[in-house]
């Protein structure tokens, strides 16, 4: 049994892909499956109309300008400086 399914949104998974409708589940805090899940869930959401992004990292950043030396936007967390 897994402990969530996000059934029906549109998955957007960063592979490049194009976006698909498609459930999502999730076990142990893991993606296990997209596609079409079946099964028992512990929790299972509607998510239909919404986007599904898993695996996504916001790699927010208050340094506008990083993208014009580092193209990737690397997460800069706890370094204290911007190019550190």
């Amino acid at each position: 049994m897994l402990d969530l399914v996000l059934r029906g949104g549109c998955v957007c998974d960063g592979s490049g892909a194009p976006a698909r409708d498609a459930d999502v589940g999730i076990d142990a805090g893991r993606v296990v499956a997209v596609g079409r899940v079946d099964g028992a869930a512990r929790r299972t959401l509607d998510v239909r109309g919404l986007i599904v992004a898993p695996g996504f990292v916001d790699v927010h950043t208050h340094y506008d300008a990083q993208v014009t030396w580092d193209r990737l936007c690397t997460p800069r967390a706890g370094t204290g400086s911007p190019r550190s």
